[in-house]
């Protein structure tokens, strides 16, 4: 958990500098686009922004009367300005998750013991958070019907708004179907009476969320639940509970005695063929990197709303 802070505060900090650099934008670029007009013809200005002219103060009741355009006060913008801001944060601490558990993490691990509940708790909250922020940021943001269908920006609303239901409803299938299959098949290998472990079986028992800390070393398995030097399945910061650790003895100040003496709970049988992945699991690995490529597809159309339009 601490590592998925201390990644969340990173990718924070690097998204406040990116808003706060300062940059121009002095009038719409999709109403040049539309006119085929300079901004000089809607703008006292050249460069736009500002006092309009004539011509810009008629073009802007046209788009009124298309429901295009809608003044806002102060207020209204300084309550549209504070959700938006929540909006944006909640949105790097979910994206935070996401490049933790499916980068960081690894799918592989996930899969092994089922969603981690911290993590999980945090997404469903972030999608109520930006489901509501987001919500009230389209009605704030977009003045018709009209303009939501037949505008850039309108259209890009759409489409980051169907990737988001996508997502929310992938998370729905991992943590109400997916999830507890996964779950379900960690506790029965981690009842089983094991004898013969296969590396696959093996790596079930790494020592998180109450699982034993299980090391192989020349073809047999150790239990090291009970050494505290083992505390959630780490030895050191350096050997992880749950795997093969024969060669790591080499670079181990102490000498096999110290592995040896710990009980033995089964043997190694790295003979046995690889079983297929059950369908849930398979579908798991699916999700996972499918969410991944929402999520920067979101990410490149926030950038084209920042950059392009």
């Amino acid at each position: 958990m601490k590592k998925l802070l201390n990644l969340n505060i990173f990718i924070l900090i690097s998204s406040l500098l990116i808003l706060i650099i300062p940059y121009c934008v002095y009038a719409l670029p999709e109403y040049a686009e539309i006119t085929g007009q300079s901004c000089e013809y809607c703008h006292i200005n050249p460069n736009g922004s500002g006092t309009l002219t004539l011509k810009g103060i008629i073009y802007k009741e046209e788009l009124k009367s298309k429901g295009l355009y809608r003044k806002m006060s102060t207020t209204q913008k300084v309550i549209r300005f504070c959700i938006g801001f929540i909006h944006t944060i909640t949105a790097i601490v979910w994206f935070g998750a996401i490049v933790y558990v499916h980068i960081l993490l690894k799918p592989a691990y996930v899969a092994k013991g089922g969603l981690p509940r911290g993590e999980l708790r945090l997404a469903w909250v972030s999608m109520f958070i930006l489901a509501i922020t987001g919500t009230l940021l389209t009605i704030a943001r977009v003045p018709s019907t009209y303009a939501l269908l037949h505008t850039r920006f309108g259209n890009l609303l759409l489409i980051k708004i169907a990737l988001f239901f996508i997502m929310v409803t992938t998370a729905t299938l991992m943590t109400f179907i997916i999830g507890p299959r996964l779950k379900k098949r960690r506790n029965m290998d981690f009842q089983k009476d094991q004898i013969s472990f296969t590396p696959e079986t093996l790596s079930n028992f790494d020592g998180k969320e109450g699982r034993g800390s299980y090391v192989a070393f020349k073809g047999t398995v150790y239990n090291f639940s009970a050494s505290k030097k083992w505390k959630d399945g780490n030895h050191m910061k350096r050997h992880l509970a749950g795997n093969d650790l024969t060669a790591a003895l080499e670079e181990a100040p102490h000498g096999e005695e110290m592995i040896t003496a710990m009980p033995i709970v089964g043997v190694m049988n790295t003979s046995e063929v690889k079983l297929k992945k059950p369908l849930h699991e398979r579908i798991f690995y699916f999700f996972a990197y499918f969410n991944l490529l929402i999520m920067f597809l979101i990410i490149f159309i926030i950038s084209m709303w920042r950059w392009w339009i």
